[in-house]
C-alpha cells in the first residue's frame, strides 16, 4: 500500500526484536516498513525514506556469510540507526575495528551517558541509565569521523554518533526496543522526531481515507467478495471494504466444519442483521473434511484449506456473474512469517491467507490491513464503528481448528474439541479475563492416556490449554491464570467432554514455541 507519511526503513538482519522496532515507530504515528537486509540500494532509495534502521541480529560481521549492506548506503545523507548488529556493521563497513568482548554482555546494562544532546536528549535525570544488552562483540575502535556518546562498564563504545562531514550516523550496542530499556522509546523518538524530521501522521483515522481512495481506485466499478471469518481482521478489512464500495461487496462466509460451537450462528446475526452488509452463507463442511482425510502434516493442512477456500470464492464469484477482487484480512504478521522479511532466517510457518494460496487464481486480492499490526486493526475497528464484541474478539487462526486437533481431521475429533474450547472460553470470561488475554483455546492432542472414571479404567485423550499473554503476536508469554480458573476448566472438561480424561497446561512463550501448535 503506497502511503503519503513519512516513512522509517527498518533493515532486517534476522533479529527477534525487529518487529518491536517498527511498532515502536509506528507508536510514536511515524510509518515504519521492514524489508530485508538484501534489498537492494535502489529499493531502498525509491521508497524516499525519511530515515533508516539497522536492525540486530545473531551474526558476527566476521562470519563467512555475515548479511551486509552497500557500503554506498551510509553515504546518502539519510539518517541511520544502527542497533547491536547493526552497529558492529557500519563500524566494519567504514574502517573501524569490530573484535569478540572479553565478557559478552546479555542482559541488563547501566548505560553512562557521554554526550546527552540529540539521540540522548531528555533520556536520564542523572549521567546513567539501565538498558538491555544482546551481544558478544563490541567495538574497539571507531571509524574515522566518529565519537562515542555513551559506555558502558563492558564497552567502551555502547554509543557513538558520525561528527563533521554529510554522514548523519548514530550507533547503539543496546536494543531501545525492549521494554527492559526503560528509556527506549524516547531515544527512539528523538531520532525519528529530531534528527529525521518525521511528523506524527500516521494515525488510523488517516489510514482509513487513505484505504478508502485505494480499494475504489482498484476495484473501480467491478464486483468485489470478501472472505468473512467473523474474526477482528476479516471483519475490518469488511468494513473497509463496505466504506469503500458500498452494495459492489458481498461477504462470503464459508463453514467449513472448522468453526468454534456456535459460530457461524453469531456471524450471521452480527453481519447480516447488525452491519447490514450483504452475506452469502455456505455451508462447506463436508468438502473440507474430505479433502483433509487422513492428513497430518499441519503445512499440508494450511494448503489445502487456503486452497478450498479460494475454490469456494470462485464457484461462489461464477454464481454472483464475474467477481474480479476478493478482500481478505491478511496482517502485517502474517506476512512477516510467511515470507522472509528477515534476510537470512527462516521462514516460521504458511499462514491459510498468504503462503496457503494456491499460486493460480482468478481473483485479484485487496488486503487493506496488510501493513498493520493487530492492535493497529481494533483502532481502525473503532474508527470505522464496529461493536465491542467483534473488536476485541480474540484471534482465531485462518484454517481453524485444523490446526488444534493434531493429527488426523475428524468429525468426531472435531466435536470433541469443539466442546473443550467453549469451555475454556466460557470460564475466561467469567474470570473477567478475556480482554487482557491475546488468546486462550484447547488443543487436542494425537495421544491417549491411562486414567481412571467410576472405578474403572480408561484409555482416552488429552486436552492442552493454551493461554497467552501479546501485544501483537508476534512475540507471546503464557498467562499465569488464577489456580482456581485452571482447575474448573479441567474438571468441566473431563466431566463435559465425553473422550478425554486428561488435561494439561501449556507453559512455552513465543518464541521459543509458536502461539499456536501446529
Amino acid at each position: 500500500m503506497e502511503l503519503w507519511h513519512d516513512r522509517i526503513l527498518i533493515l532486517d538482519f534476522g533479529s527477534q526484536y525487529t518487529q518491536l522496532i517498527a511498532r515502536r515507530i509506528r507508536e510514536a504515528q511515524v510509518y515504519s516498513q521492514i524489508l530485508p537486509c538484501t534489498t537492494s540500494l535502489t529499493t531502498i532509495l525509491a521508497h524516499r525514506p525519511k530515515g533508516l534502521v539497522l536492525s540486530g541480529g545473531p551474526a558476527s560481521v566476521y562470519d563467512k556469510k555475515a548479511p551486509k549492506i552497500q557500503a554506498q548506503l551510509l553515504d546518502e545523507g539519510i539518517p541511520i540507526l544502527g542497533i547491536c548488529y547493526g552497529m558492529q556493521l557500519v563500524t566494519n563497513l567504514l574502517g573501524g575495528e569490530v573484535a569478540r568482548a572479553s565478557q559478552r554482555e546479555y542482559g541488563r546494562a547501566d548505560l553512562i551517558l557521554d554526550d546527552a544532546s540529540d539521540l540522548f536528549k531528555g533520556v536520564a535525570d542523572g549521567a546513567s541509565c539501565p538498558v538491555w544488552m544482546s551481544h558478544g562483540d563490541r567495538i574497539e575502535r571507531m571509524p574515522k569521523g566518529f565519537r562515542a556518546i555513551a559506555h558502558t562498564g563492558n564497552s567502551p563504545v555502547a554509543a557513538m554518533k558520525s561528527v563533521g562531514g554529510a554522514r548523519r550516523i548514530y550507533c547503539l550496542q543496546f536494543h531501545p526496543e525492549v521494554a527492559h530499556t526503560p528509556n527506549g522509546v524516547k531515544i527512539l523518538r528523538n531520532f525519528v522526531y529530531d534528527i529525521c524530521g518525521c511528523k506524527p501522521t500516521w494515525t488510523m483515522s488517516s489510514y482509513v481515507d487513505t484505504a478508502v481512495g485505494q480499494i475504489r481506485d482498484q476495484v473501480g466499478k467491478d464486483q468485489v467478495i470478501c472472505a468473512l471469518s467473523g474474526g477482528v481482521d476479516s471483519s475490518v478489512a469488511a468494513a473497509l471494504a463496505h466504506r469503500a464500495v458500498g452494495k459492489q461487496l458481498t461477504c462470503v462466509f464459508i463453514d467449513n466444519g472448522l468453526l468454534r460451537k456456535g459460530e457461524g450462528e453469531q456471524v450471521q446475526k452480527t453481519f447480516a442483521s447488525h452491519l447490514k452488509l450483504n452475506l452469502r452463507f455456505l455451508d462447506s463442511t463436508a468438502q473440507f473434511l474430505a479433502g483433509l482425510r487422513n492428513v497430518t502434516d499441519p503445512e499440508r493442512k494450511r494448503k489445502i484449506i487456503g486452497r478450498l477456500f479460494i475454490r469456494n470464492f470462485e464457484a461462489e464469484a461464477k454464481r454472483q456473474g464475474t467477481v474480479k477482487f476478493l478482500v481478505q484480512g491478511t496482517l502485517y504478521p502474517d506476512v512477516i512469517e510467511s515470507v522472509s522479511f528477515k534476510g537470512p532466517s527462516a521462514t516460521i510457518k504458511t499462514h491459510h491467507n498468504v503462503g496457503g494460496l494456491p499460486t493460480k487464481m482468478k481473483f485479484r486480492l485487496i488486503e487493506p490491513l496488510r501493513e498493520l499490526f493487530k492492535d493497529e486493526v481494533r483502532v481502525l475497528g473503532k474508527e470505522l464503528g464496529l461493536p465491542d464484541e467483534i473488536i476485541w474478539r480474540q484471534p482465531f487462526p485462518g484454517p481453524g481448528l485444523a490446526i488444534r486437533v493434531l493429527g488426523p481431521v475428524t468429525s468426531e475429533r472435531l466435536a470433541m474439541l469443539r466442546e473443550a474450547e467453549a469451555v475454556v472460553d466460557q470460564e475466561i470470561r467469567q474470570a473477567g479475563l478475556y480482554r487482557e488475554i491475546w488468546q486462550a483455546f484447547a488443543v487436542l492432542l494425537p495421544i491417549k492416556t491411562v486414567g481412571v472414571m467410576g472405578d474403572q479404567r480408561t484409555y482416552e485423550h488429552v486436552i492442552a490449554i493454551r493461554a497467552v499473554t501479546s501485544v501483537d503476536g508476534m512475540t507471546a508469554d503464557w498467562a499465569k491464570l488464577p489456580n482456581e480458573v485452571l482447575g474448573r476448566m479441567s474438571s468441566r472438561i473431563i466431566n463435559e467432554v465425553r473422550g478425554v480424561n486428561r488435561v494439561v497446561y501449556d507453559l512455552s512463550s513465543k518464541p521459543p514455541g509458536t502461539i499456536e501448535w501446529e
